[in-house]
């Protein structure tokens, strides 16, 4: 369903080749088209992420049917509605993970792909969920299968996706070993609700088997890939899983496949961009399934899991998209950095 009042071109960041954060630029372009299901976002918020990093580097390519501008994730108003669309209405605010475009005043994506703000919760909130809460949930829950009482071992528990494995974890009645960086950033992994926090400076093997007895976690979610995976196998229990979701560390590593079978471990994976439409459509059912439901909270009830609500670290213009890109790539900020693409109105 066309929007006959939307603008012919709209304003969003490129660049036109890889390289430090200072090769991106604000560019005009001809509104993206729709397909079927697909629906026309108007763009509020946007949120930053490791893969808009990698991508501006060259390393990290869009899938081909994807669109080249950077952004996995925003929160906005629906203005167009491709064919096959009957779940949303014009005018319906949502926060979506996007296959590409996020850093624009427009953005394409799948119907399938979008859910509802939470009740109580500010557009700049919501956009700073979707990259994180697919990834831990489809990787996390679906993927390794975390279980009430279980523990899991996190590692880089201060950054968005480490953030928000921490809350969903605890949310769903896991202990939590968190890993970070620093002593003040362990803190912060506490105030989320870490049972344990480490730094990973120093070794972190032999407090995980003194908190569980000797036994071992039941699951390691990995950001680090590198020296820590053989690192990550000594301190699995017998029968435990670990799922990688990034290479903070390095993509090689040199593995005790040993250990592996002897503790009988089951090492899984995953990226989320290239994964189909209909994957991401699924985890995005099982999020409003399972996790909406206590983001819908009352304020009061609320005041119990306010853990699960993004702690913004860092708000840019889109015209600042080079500074938040420096900031992701410092390591200084603890939770999420956003742009603010387009002032919502007001009424």
């Amino acid at each position: 369903m066309p929007n006959t009042s939307l603008a012919k071109n709209y304003l969003h960041v490129d660049f036109e080749h890889p390289g430090d954060a200072d090769v991106m630029l604000l560019k005009r372009s001809p509104l993206p088209n729709l397909t079927k299901e697909q629906v026309l976002i108007k763009v509020a918020y946007a949120g930053v992420n490791g893969p808009d990093v990698a991508q501006r580097r060259g390393a990290y390519p869009p899938p081909k049917d994807a669109s080249p501008i950077l952004g996995l994730e925003v929160a906005g108003e629906i203005c167009a509605l491709g064919d096959g669309v009957t779940q949303w209405q014009l005018g319906d605010k949502v926060t979506a993970l996007v296959p590409g475009g996020g850093y624009g005043e427009y953005v394409a994506t799948y119907a399938s792909h979008c859910l509802p703000i939470p009740q109580g919760w500010t557009l700049e909130q919501a956009a700073a969920i979707p990259e994180t809460f697919f990834t831990v949930w489809g990787n996390l829950f679906m993927r390794a299968g975390l279980k009430p009482g279980e523990t899991v071992l996190i590692h880089g528990g201060s950054g968005g996706i480490g953030s928000a494995a921490i809350a969903l974890a605890k949310a769903f009645g896991a202990r939590v070993i968190a890993t970070s960086g620093s002593d003040d950033k362990c803190d912060y992994c506490l105030s989320l609700g870490a049972d344990l926090a480490l730094n990973y400076q120093d070794d972190f093997v032999k407090p995980v088997m003194e908190y569980t007895s000797n036994m071992g976690v039941q699951l390691v979610f990995d950001i680090a890939g590198g020296d820590f995976i053989n690192q990550n196998l000594k301190a699995l229990a017998v029968d435990g899983r670990m799922v990688s979701v990034a290479m903070q560390r390095g993509a090689q590593a040199q593995v005790d496949i040993f250990r592996i079978m002897a503790k009988r471990i089951i090492w899984t994976g995953s990226t989320l961009r290239p994964q189909s439409v209909e994957a991401k459509a699924k985890i995005a059912a099982e999020l409003r399934q399972k996790v909406w439901p206590l983001l819908n909270m009352s304020q009061q009830d609320q005041a119990n899991i306010n853990k699960l609500v993004p702690n913004i670290s860092a708000r840019f213009t889109l015209a600042d998209t080079i500074a938040a890109h420096r900031l992701m790539e410092s390591g200084r900020h603890r939770g999420k950095i956003v742009l603010t693409v387009q002032e919502p109105e007001t009424n």
